[in-house]
């Protein structure tokens, strides 16, 4: 009899923006069936994955991003390796009359939007020094008032009268106050702070409104611009309880809990995936510093 495989053991997963070449369900595949997601940011990293996720267990997309080649690539490669159909959309959510048209085409095609993914942020390391004014706001709108935009939107045009469920994809930042990253983590706390005011206002509604707050995750563009193979060619990954970095295949089945009726009693709360990261990982200062400062060399 042969062993089971380990309990820690990570899913597949890819390197770049490309669906799975193969899939192991460890939900039902009709987890999701007939519903219909609408994801911001779904064009690439996380997003991307969770999209895909989500289509393998029955659900039908939309797929929002600034980009319109990269959102409808990857709709492309999502409809051919599901079989599910994806909506791929161009869209501001710092704009909401962007999001709001293209809520009403997500309407018009599907009838209904069930969930809402609110994946879309912005992110670079630097120093609150040397942070302009612009920067920082930017962060804000893009994480925090595109995250109040899209929720508020599908709230009053679907939610209020049918019920739905959100998920905000946040981040660990703020916990402890990392170094280089006052605004992303000032953006993040924001939004674990309005998915509990949501959650509290818009329950009667039956709309539960969840968090998901990953780690350092492989093979995603915010990996990339926070230095993720410097980091790992440091040994910096052997202070995570796990030793490893996540991917993003396991961020989109924590968003297909949160997501499914499997998690159909929880509201309010932040699911934290980060390997134990937040609780022991060091804020390296002067490598952070050195990190941001080679970096600003080489776009010179």
């Amino acid at each position: 009899m042969s062993e089971p495989s380990s309990l820690n053991q990570p899913p597949e997963d890819m390197e770049m923006d490309d669906c799975l070449s193969s899939y192991t369900y460890l939900y039902s595949p009709t987890l999701l069936k007939d519903r219909v997601a609408f994801i911001t940011g779904g064009g690439s990293g996380i997003g991307f994955r969770i999209a895909e996720i989500f289509m393998r267990h029955g659900c039908d997309t939309v797929i929002v991003s600034r980009n319109q080649q990269r959102v409808t690539e990857a709709a492309e490669k999502l409809q051919a390796a599901t079989g599910r159909r994806c909506l791929a959309l161009v869209a501001d959510v710092r704009q909401p009359q962007t999001l709001a048209a293209a809520v009403d085409e997500a309407l018009n095609l599907f009838n209904r939007v069930d969930i809402l993914v609110n994946n879309a942020a912005g992110n670079f390391l630097c120093p609150a020094s040397a942070l302009s004014f612009n920067a920082f706001k930017t962060v804000l709108d893009i994480d925090t008032t595109g995250t109040f935009n899209a929720s508020k939107i599908l709230f009053e045009k679907f939610f209020r009268d049918h019920g739905g469920v959100i998920v905000n994809i946040t981040a660990t930042l703020a916990y402890k106050g990392q170094v280089l990253q006052v605004h992303a983590g000032s953006a993040k706390a924001a939004i674990d702070a309005m998915t509990k005011h949501l959650a509290v206002e818009w329950g009667p509604s039956r709309v539960r409104v969840n968090g998901l707050a990953p780690g350092p995750i492989s093979g995603t563009e915010g990996m990339r611009r926070l230095g993720g193979a410097a980091a790992e060619a440091a040994g910096l990954y052997s202070s995570i309880p796990l030793q490893r970095a996540g991917n993003k295949t396991e961020i989109a089945h924590g968003a297909l809990f949160l997501a499914s009726p499997i998690s159909s009693y929880v509201t309010g709360s932040i699911l934290v995936m980060d390997g134990g990261s937040w609780l022991t990982s060091p804020n390296h200062l002067t490598a952070s510093l050195d990190l941001w400062a080679s970096e600003k060399k080489k776009e010179k």
